[in-house]
């Protein structure tokens, strides 16, 4: 039959002929799903940048592409990328950031205030000092936890932030009020708003990369990295925490030579028919923007992800290899390789309630801080020494920090505490960031002198995404979604302020 091509069913692994004349009967669902499908699509691209492929469609009536091109933006900003090392369950700052002496007087003796708990039945007033020494690092003198050497090893090119706040007590309340602005589940994240505004740097890699932990996804799971409401073209891309990394950017032998150039031609005309009987399709753009994308990574995702470029030094620098840090590690130095590729936005999980310490934190925070540790300061090194801080975002902190009382002593006797952890705390914990614009060497805000709430120089979390879109350049009123007839905003509590005292 003039003009037929094979098509394999993915159910039977059956052949049969299509002719090209029953085109607009071909079910599209079957073609993506098909043996070829995904691949061919990806391919297409490169028809599309000869100009072979149907236009983007234009959304909004015309008015409007969603798309990751490079956008300018509302004024200058001195950030370009921002890696966020994001450590669910709540790392206890008090343990780790924020010394209280007052706790170690006090060590073993009721609480003499009012404390939040979250988990009630678990409770105890009994007040728990850090069994683990604070000194002083670098000129600036910021405190560190002994858990934490290599973080103190870059003191001086760090903001400490003492004074977070989110104030709703549960991890996924308080995951959502830091990722996306809101307690509520369903919208856009950071990441997301950020390539919403800003675009990419560089077409061939994904503007916003997931990199998720062997150990499962944090609580929330995909809500971590989605785009919510806005276009999907802005969700996350996940790059996975084992080989392959990238699924599928192989096409299979089977596609080369005449198959191949077959093939292109016809996702072409079906493309060309598609787009254009749905004009202003979110879903479709952003289905076909994906593919093109997929084709594009087949070569630069290989050469980003190709960790044997990287020197010896470099390597042991991040601690990959040694068997505590080699994944954080790994993942740490991916993210960099990334960045300095232009992706924008980049984020490094830690898995499910890492952090989250409601027993056992005298073992399990030790090993928690470990696998981050060296690999947190390495990122912040390796950026400075290529000159990429001082344009790159570092964000390190989970979504919570813990109570300064015992948490489940779980019928030990009064002075053991093997068995104790702590409760969250979401009324005032810690976080660092370095680069992008944040100043160096510079403690802000402070918790009460049990380390419960934060009292001085409050961070909230619509604060800190108001000054995260300031050092991008980007006005927290202006970068707005219509959605609904209604102008959406990543801010959208009106006490928001850009905390200019954290700025250089």
């Amino acid at each position: 039959m003039k003009g037929a091509i094979p098509h394999v069913d993915s159910a039977t692994d059956s052949c049969e002929l299509y002719d090209m004349s029953m085109e607009s009967d071909l079910s599209r669902r079957r073609f993506l799903q098909s043996s070829y499908g995904m691949g061919t699509i990806a391919l297409a691209s490169l028809m599309q940048e000869q100009g072979l492929m149907a236009n983007p469609t234009i959304a909004g009536g015309g008015n409007q592409a969603f798309n990751n091109s490079p956008k300018p933006p509302h004024g200058f900003g001195q950030a370009k990328a921002m890696i966020s090392m994001f450590m669910q369950g709540g790392p206890s700052h008090i343990d780790l950031f924020d010394p209280k002496p007052e706790l170690t007087r006090l060590d073993g003796k009721d609480f003499p205030g009012e404390v939040k708990y979250d988990d009630a039945a678990g409770a105890s007033r009994e007040v728990m000092g850090s069994p683990w020494k604070f000194s002083k690092h670098g000129q600036s003198g910021m405190d560190f936890s002994e858990l934490v050497p290599h973080m103190g090893s870059i003191a001086d090119e760090m903001t400490m932030i003492r004074s977070m706040h989110t104030g709703v007590n549960n991890h996924g309340q308080s995951i959502y009020a830091l990722h996306n602005g809101t307690a509520l589940a369903g919208r856009p994240t950071l990441g997301s708003w950020l390539t919403y505004g800003l675009g990419s740097e560089n077409k061939n890699l994904p503007a916003y990369v997931a990199l998720t932990d062997p150990r499962g996804l944090p609580v929330v799971g995909v809500d971590n990295f989605s785009n919510g409401w806005l276009p999907s073209t802005y969700q996350g891309t996940v790059i996975r925490p084992t080989e392959p990394r990238i699924l599928n950017l192989d096409p299979p032998m089977s596609l080369k030579g005449e198959a191949q150039d077959r093939y292109l031609s016809f996702v072409d005309r079906l493309n060309r028919k598609h787009a254009t009987e749905r004009p202003g399709e979110n879903d479709l753009e952003a289905r076909i923007q994906s593919f093109e994308l997929a084709a594009r990574m087949q070569t630069e995702a290989k050469d980003a992800l190709d960790l044997s470029q990287e020197s010896e030094a470099t390597k042991k620098m991040y601690g990959i290899g040694e068997k505590e840090t080699d994944d954080f590690g790994t993942r740490c130095l991916i993210a960099r390789r990334l960045v300095e590729r232009g992706v924008r936005f980049v984020s490094i999980f830690t898995g499910n309630q890492t952090w989250d310490h409601h027993t056992s934190i005298m073992t399990s925070l030790p090993t928690a801080a470990r696998y981050v540790d060296k690999p947190a300061a390495a990122l912040v090194l390796d950026l400075k020494q290529r000159g990429l801080l001082d344009s790159t975002v570092v964000h390190w902190g989970g979504e919570m920090g813990r109570l300064p009382v015992i948490q489940n002593r779980a019928g030990a006797k009064k002075g053991v505490r093997k068995t104790v952890g702590r409760d969250h705390n979401t009324y005032g914990f810690s976080m660092w960031m370095a680069g992008g614009g944040f100043k160096k060497g510079h403690t802000h805000g402070a918790t009460d002198e049990f380390g419960h709430k934060a009292v001085e120089n409050v961070v909230n979390h619509y604060d800190y995404h108001a000054t995260l879109l300031h050092l991008f350049g980007l006005e927290a009123n202006e970068l707005t979604y219509k959605r609904n007839g209604t102008d959406q905003k990543l801010v959208e509590n009106p006490d928001a302020r850009v905390v200019k005292e954290l700025l250089a």
